[in-house]
């Protein structure tokens, strides 16, 4: 039997996990129902927030907080080149054009001097100001949301996280999905994230009216009658379609292990800090660049990104790091190819160079594994493959 091949990500499944799944499985309830909600209320707890909308992806979630926001055909959404394509991609399902911030060189992600330099670019010249910037926590860091807030207000537009990679991370001493700086944050819970559901995904907000229009979309846009709404002569079994809406519900056996692995949060990322902790101790001898980590939160690690030296070189040395990582069963990954340089995205008129910090990133980046069930002979294996390559002793710790 060959060697487990070490991946750059992987889901942490317990024996609570499993019964938790099974008692679903055994209950009244398996599409959505009872759990979905209480897992919904334990989150927006966790968080800080009014509100949580439970969805089958984080996709979903994005699609349908667009929609929530009244986006249309006549409607522009800005968002990061880097980010995986579902960030931009829910702008284009609602029929609205998409736009492309620059990312900060250090932290990845959304450049505020470069979000605030578009915008009033795009408001001397009297071009269509974005009805919603999606900012994306990239490898699990906030934005800097406190300045995102200011140009939000100055600018009139609607703040949307994507916390995908972002749950359990923090921000100036709030939990991210407290929504204290935006409209609505989303989180995903597929499996390589912080915690999972096997797919899932969630809308937080503190606004009452969008948390209704949420659910609705979610299901269908569907609503069964409600006091006021009610017509005489209406029997009990009617219900109403008000929105076009989808079929995006979470079922309760995605809740469950998802309420199940929540309890755990806390214990996942607290180990992916001390997996991040070594490799900063372990890798500074070698000729990479180590992710930055902001002092204005807590960021929670879904991604360690490692960057090569900014050379001619790098996206040379950077394909035979990938390739020899491979051979040794050791599953690293890039995150992420800049979104306006993808085809589709090409045939919308955006082209290579329209965002060179982005990507310069995407030339020099690897994402090494790590996970809250990484053990540390594992990630003993990723750093001896790191200094071979390099052909540097590694440091010795004492015992």
């Amino acid at each position: 039997m060959s060697p487990r091949r070490l991946p750059y990500g992987r889901q942490h499944i317990d024996a609570n996990d499993i019964e938790a799944v099974c008692d679903v499985l055994k209950s009244d309830f398996i599409t959505q129902g009872p759990v979905v909600e209480q897992f919904e209320q334990t989150m927006a707890g966790y968080c800080g927030a009014a509100h949580a909308v439970a969805v089958n992806s984080a996709t979903s979630a994005l699609h349908i907080a667009c929609l929530a926001l009244d986006v249309g055909k006549s409607d522009t959404i800005w968002t990061t080149p880097n980010t995986f394509v579902a960030s931009a991609n829910c702008a284009r399902y609602c029929q609205a054009a998409v736009d492309f911030v620059d990312i900060d060189p250090q932290t990845y992600n959304m450049s505020v001097d470069a979000l605030a330099n578009k915008l009033e670019y795009t408001k001397i010249h009297g071009l269509t100001l974005p009805k919603i910037v999606i900012v994306v926590h990239f490898a699990g860091q906030s934005c800097e949301m406190d300045s995102m807030a200011k140009l939000a207000k100055k600018y009139d537009f609607h703040l949307v996280e994507d916390a995908s990679h972002a749950v359990g991370a923090s921000y100036k001493e709030h939990k991210v999905g407290g929504c204290q700086y935006s409209d609505i944050t989303i989180f995903s819970f597929h499996p390589v994230k912080i915690i999972t559901s096997g797919e899932g995904g969630m809308a937080l907000t503190n606004n009452a009216n969008l948390a209704r229009r949420l659910q609705l979309f979610r299901s269908h846009g569907v609503t069964r009658l409600e006091a006021g709404n009610a017509r005489a002569g209406d029997e009990p079994w009617v219900y109403q379609q008000i929105e076009l809406g989808f079929n995006y519900r979470m079922t309760e056996v995605h809740a469950a292990l998802g309420l199940s692995q929540l309890q755990r949060i806390d214990e996942f990322i607290e180990r992916r800090r001390a997996l991040a902790e070594q490799y900063n101790e372990q890798l500074r001898a070698l000729p990479l660049v180590q992710p930055l980590q902001s002092r204005h939160g807590s960021s929670a690690l879904h991604l360690y990104p490692i960057l090569m030296p900014d050379d001619s070189d790098a996206a040379e040395t950077r394909l035979a790091l990938y390739q020899f990582f491979h051979q040794h069963g050791v599953g690293v990954n890039v995150h992420y190819i800049p979104v306006h340089t993808q085809p589709y995205y090409h045939a919308l008129g955006f082209r290579t160079g329209d965002y060179p910090v982005a990507e310069n990133y995407y030339q020099r980046t690897l994402s090494l594994p790590i996970f809250g069930s990484m053990s540390d002979s594992e990630q003993d294996t990723v750093i001896d493959l790191l200094h071979t390559f390099y052909g540097i002793s590694k440091i010795r710790t004492a015992a």
